[in-house]
């Protein structure tokens, strides 16, 4: 095994670590929430009343995730494309030097 591979199965292995351990030293007594509901719950016991309601709740929490999960992947998407172009555009006027450069 090369240094290179094994640089980078330690890297892997403390990443993988990272997350495992709070999990495994946890077990399981912690209730994960997102801060959302936390902020949205604290907001509501110190008396303030929301202004308005949601236009859509989905029915279940997969529909929910599913959700996300859509727009997470649209973003992805229009981020990709936006860096792609970016990259295209400064890749053309190299292209183009270089076809002068190297003449006919």
């Amino acid at each position: 095994m090369t240094r290179r591979r094994l640089v980078t199965a330690l890297l892997v292995l403390a990443v993988v670590a990272l997350f495992a351990l709070p999990l495994a030293l946890d077990g399981g007594a912690a209730e994960y929430a997102g801060t959302d509901s936390q902020a949205a719950e604290a907001v509501e016991d110190s008396g303030h009343t929301p202004w308005f309601e949601s236009v859509f709740s989905p029915s279940s929490s997969e529909v929910e995730s599913g959700l996300f999960a859509v727009q997470a992947a649209l973003g992805g998407g229009v981020l990709g494309y936006v860096l792609g172009r970016l990259r295209g555009r400064r890749q053309t006027p190299r292209q183009a030097e270089r076809a002068e450069d190297a003449g006919p």
